[in-house]
């Protein structure tokens, strides 16, 4: 349950070069550039309900069980099909451009994604 609640970014890395890299138009990534990213989560054993809000007031929420296979979408409104697992206490999913994993280290929520040699890691304070 270490992942249910309601978290705020804290800092970015990577967040530029990240954005670029996905078609991010030039407008929009200065707009997140600062913006505070709340991801709320709510979890039911091994079932996560997984809400994040943009700078554009857009809301994606994607409601996945581990290790079965679920249908997800991008902030951009791109649907696919993925598969979250459970590696080290990271969950961890493949989107369609780039690999994802979330922990909690130290009290805070580190997601990290890799799109080849860019990464963007973005670190959250709970709420």
């Amino acid at each position: 349950m270490a992942f249910a609640g309601k978290w705020e970014t804290e800092t970015q890395e990577g967040y530029d070069e990240f954005c670029k890299l996905l078609g991010i138009p030039a407008d929009i990534i200065e707009k997140g550039r600062d913006y505070k990213l709340i991801t709320e989560v709510t979890q039911d054993g091994d079932t996560f309900s997984w809400t994040q809000v943009y700078p554009t007031n857009a809301k994606v929420t994607n409601t996945f069980t581990v290790g079965k296979e679920c249908d997800m979408e991008t902030i951009g409104g791109k649907k696919f099909k993925a598969t979250v697992y459970m590696e080290g206490g990271k969950l961890c999913v493949d989107f369609p451009n780039y690999h994802h994993t979330s922990e909690i280290s130290g009290g805070k929520l580190i997601e990290t994604s890799k799109a080849g040699a860019v990464v963007l890691k973005r670190t959250s304070k709970k709420i």
